[in-house]
């Protein structure tokens, strides 16, 4: 007997069987069991997930003789009708595939064939496939016979691309959007196979299908059936790591201890071993991108079982994500979704994984907002930080100019950067007043790093009044907007009780500007500060633009 690929062999013949689409089933199965039938239907959804299998199924329960009497209401599977459509010898179900059947003189003749009635079952069924692969002209074509067909004609279309299709289309369909199926639903789906076929596979094996597969049932099938062919009816983990490609655990696991620790010796080394290896960079990518994102679930509070990894896996990924912190994975993660694009796309994809991995051993090296408003930076890894902001070039210039501003443990290069006076220290009396603060930063936390760092703040038992004092324009303008002096008096209420008042001194008078005599005459000055890139950096930093440095001069090419 010639041997049939599990995909096919355990494609679903009832409603029933369809997994992780029960919204779909139920839906289907209610409106054909009160006789509401709509004449276009649109299925959408990822390769694999059941879409093709569903419209085969809803063609059987609309024609089965005996509907009602299968697994979950549906076909019997037993009837002449329901035998005929699963061999696909049914002439009044008709299955398109419209990658090959695009063209508008087709889908005529298509439409014209349509206007007669079924010849022996109680409904005409058309299913296209790929729906979005016919041109223009044809669903122009298609839309008369779709808006007004015969009776008993019933249109299915499956589509993995919604976009596609016209709006014209889908208002004339009764849309079902088909999911990707979780992991858990996967894993002991697959369970069900490797028994029901005498495949020996491990649970940690079966979570590494699962995850392969995201989300498609006939993908995690499918590698299921290969793995077993390998090893000769045997699954076994660290096999199915290797040979699904780029899937290995453990140097996921090192490469992200040394992403948070900024080691990039240990990247580097990491990126060429995957390079010798001879994976994918693409899958590389892919499936750390995956293990990343578990990290910032479990950071989260997640339990190990809602991670597809293995249990010892899931442990180590769990204490590894506690240490790192959930604000640091997510940075991580943010950094690594960028640069998909860029190792997708480039030739040389080794060399583009080489470079986001160590991109990203830089992260840990960054400052956060939050300490520079406070005035909290030298507690910061050591090293120079910089912020650039380039102004277009204009007139005058072939090139660019940059405004640059400089904040380092040491300073390196005072000349030609943007000199800005520490904040005054702002006195705290009492617990009251931290208390205070810890409210705001619950709220807004760059808003209290603003008050900790740029004001001084009074508390007036006696009168139940907090004052504040901003130290400069920017800090005033700042506590000047309606929405944080909303959040300050609602943050006083509930720190210092309620009636608690708030009051606001006058700033402080500008001191004397520190700026040479001769920045502020510099031409094209006035129109750099009035620039909106530099306003939109001034406006989160303070400060004041002292000088506009100019690229040195650059050697002419041999």
């Amino acid at each position: 007997m010639t041997y049939q690929v599990l995909a096919r062999k355990w494609r679903p013949q009832d409603f029933g069987s369809l997994i992780g689409q029960q919204a779909v089933v139920t839906a289907l199965t209610n409106a054909i069991a009160e006789g509401r039938i709509a004449q276009a239907y649109l299925f959408s959804g990822i390769r694999g997930v059941g879409k093709t299998t569903a419209a085969r199924l809803l063609a059987k329960a609309l024609n089965c003789e005996r509907f009602g009497v299968g697994k979950a209401g549906g076909p019997c599977n037993d009837c002449p009708t329901c035998h005929g459509i699963t061999a696909g010898a049914d002439m009044d179900v008709l299955e398109i595939d419209a990658a090959t059947y695009s063209k508008v003189e087709q889908v005529r003749e298509l439409a014209e064939s349509l206007k007669y009635g079924p010849a022996k079952d109680r409904y005409k069924v058309v299913v296209l496939d790929e729906v979005h692969r016919l041109s223009r002209q044809a669903f122009d074509a298609l839309l008369k016979i779709v808006e007004e067909p015969p009776p008993r004609l019933v249109f299915i279309f499956a589509t993995t691309e919604i976009d596609a299709v016209p709006a014209t289309i889908l208002s004339r369909c009764q849309e079902f959007l088909f999911r990707r199926v979780a992991s858990g639903e996967l894993v002991r789906h697959l369970a069900a196979i490797a028994l029901a076929e005498g495949i020996r596979a491990s649970p940690g094996a079966l979570a590494l299908i699962a995850r392969a597969g995201e989300g498609s049932v006939r993908d995690a099938v499918a590698i299921l059936d290969q793995l077993a062919t390998f090893g000769g009816g045997e699954v076994d983990e660290h096999e199915a790591a290797r040979l699904m490609g780029g899937i290995d655990l453990a140097l996921f696991h090192e490469l992200l201890a040394a992403i948070l620790a900024g080691d990039a010796r240990i990247v580097s080394n990491l990126a060429r071993k995957a390079e010798e290896n001879g994976w994918d960079p693409r899958q590389v990518h892919a499936n750390f991108l995956a293990y990343c994102r578990d990290a910032v679930h479990l950071a989260l509070g997640d339990s190990l079982a809602a991670v597809a990894l293995p249990g010892e896996e899931s442990a180590l990924l769990a204490r590894l994500a506690a240490s790192a912190g959930y604000e640091n994975l997510l940075r991580l993660l943010h950094h690594l979704l960028g640069s998909e694009t860029a190792i997708r796309r480039s030739e040389a994809g080794a060399l583009a994984l080489e470079i986001a991995w160590l991109r990203a051993a830089e992260l840990p090296k960054l400052i956060a907002i939050e300490q520079l408003l406070s005035g909290n930076a030298a507690s910061a890894p050591a090293g120079p930080r910089r912020i650039v902001a380039e102004t277009a070039p204009g007139p005058t210039s072939a090139r660019s100019e940059r405004l640059v501003a400089s904040v380092a443990a040491e300073p390196r290069q005072p000349a030609k950067t943007l000199s800005v006076a520490p904040p005054p220290a702002a006195p705290q009396e009492g617990a009251e007043v931290q208390t205070f603060l810890e409210e705001v930063s619950r709220r807004k936390a760059n808003l209290a790093g603003l008050l900790q760092g740029l004001s001084t703040l009074t508390w007036h038992a006696t009168e139940r009044a907090l004052c504040l004092e901003a130290h400069d324009s920017f800090a005033a303008s700042s506590l000047a907007r309606a929405n944080n002096r909303d959040l300050i008096l609602a943050a006083a209420e509930t720190a210092l009780g309620a009636g608690t008042a708030v009051r606001y001194l006058p700033a402080r008078p500008a001191a004397s500007s520190s700026l040479p005599q001769a920045a502020t005459r510099q031409p094209g000055l006035v129109e750099a500060r009035a620039h909106p890139w530099v306003q939109s950096v001034l406006s989160v930093f303070g400060g004041d633009v002292a000088e506009i440095a100019r690229p040195e001069e650059e050697e002419p090419r041999e």
